[in-house]
């Protein structure tokens, strides 16, 4: 008959690539933060939302912590999508699963503001990063200007008694019309409430699916321009 003697959790390190460059000259100016969906990395993100690096600004893509094994066999580990955080359907794990990578992503950017100068910062996040961004900006209201939320929902029932500290932030929320990945009736009523919480939010509707494509790219920039980005 065996018998558990010691039973527990250890932590194991993982490293996890980002990258931050800089256009335009030298100073203080914004800080864009670039949150890939599930599945994708660092490296085919970019590519993506390249016309946006053009803006003056700082833009750090950080890559998701959770590695998605390649069932072909057919790329290198570094060639892995990624995921930001783990989902069963269950609220708590889920919460406390985006609590710890917008821990990851918060000590990232604070080791990188002593050696840049930040006038405000912006999230940008598609799909499951769209719900990081949501959870990070409401979390961690005192460090975000702006928000961009693309094919995602803003889970505003995690902070039902905190909305009001968060109010400064401007939010721009992008949705397929033809989304059924994501539907986006959700998202608009989400923006809803912000507006009655006294955001300034805006929903669109884009004529797309759930796929981050050039529309919502043109849409975030002009938006970002509108906000003297």
């Amino acid at each position: 008959m065996k018998e558990v003697l010691i039973s527990g959790k250890a932590s194991f390190k993982i490293e996890v690539p980002y990258k931050l460059y800089e256009t335009g000259e030298k100073g203080k100016k914004p800080l864009i933060v670039y949150l890939h969906g599930f599945n994708q990395n660092i490296d085919r993100f970019e590519k993506i939302v390249n016309p946006l690096t053009e803006l003056k600004a700082y833009h750090l893509f950080i890559q998701a912590p959770y590695p998605l094994y390649d069932q072909t066999r057919t790329k290198k580990v570094e060639d892995w999508g990624r995921s930001w955080y783990l989902y069963d359907g269950e609220q708590q794990q889920f919460v406390r699963s985006m609590e710890l990578s917008s821990e990851f992503i918060q000590e990232i950017i604070d080791n990188l503001l002593p050696n840049i100068e930040v006038s405000r910062l912006c999230l940008f996040g598609y799909s499951m990063g769209g719900y990081l961004a949501g959870y990070f900006m409401l979390s961690r209201w005192k460090h975000v200007n702006e928000a961009i939320i693309i094919g995602a929902r803003i889970k505003t029932e995690v902070f039902t008694d905190r909305l009001q500290e968060a109010k400064h932030i401007n939010v721009l929320a992008l949705h397929g019309s033809g989304d059924t990945s994501v539907f986006p009736e959700p998202q608009q009523k989400e923006i809803e409430k912000l507006k009655e919480e006294g955001f300034n939010a805006r929903f669109k509707s884009i004529e797309a699916q759930h796929k981050l494509s050039q529309p919502f790219i043109a849409e975030s920039e002009l938006w970002l321009k509108e906000n003297g980005y």
